[in-house]
């Protein structure tokens, strides 16, 4: 079945960089559109930054030149580099896949920015 596990997350300081890391299996990863997402307490998940087949990218205004998404087709891993992390970056963060017609998401991993 499909699977998508985070890890990465934890805590860092404003101006601090994590990397997050997907880990997909039961689906043609490299055939589908992956995105990252996120929700920070008391407001709705929204969309952080999607990376198509061929390595296109589009990320939400408030992450552009601080975020990179990345992914790995031979080891079906997908990537979240973030730099210059502000405290409104916290939330937890999940990847999202679309196959067949049907929304996956992982159980998501928590950042949190904080002094």
């Amino acid at each position: 079945q499909v699977q998508l596990v985070e890890s990465g997350g934890g805590l860092v300081q404003p101006g601090g960089s994590l990397r997050l890391s997907c880990a997909a299996s039961g689906f043609a990863f490299s055939s589908s559109v992956m995105s990252w997402y996120r929700q920070a307490p008391g407001r709705e998940r929204e969309l952080a930054a999607v990376i198509g087949l061929g390595g296109t990218t589009r990320y939400v205004d408030s992450v552009k030149g601080r975020f990179t998404i990345s992914r790995d087709n031979a080891k079906n891993m997908l990537y979240l580099q973030m730099s210059s992390l502000k405290p409104e970056d916290t939330a937890v963060y999940y990847c999202k896949t679309l196959y067949r017609g049907n929304i996956y998401w992982g159980q998501g991993t928590q950042v949190t920015v904080s002094s």
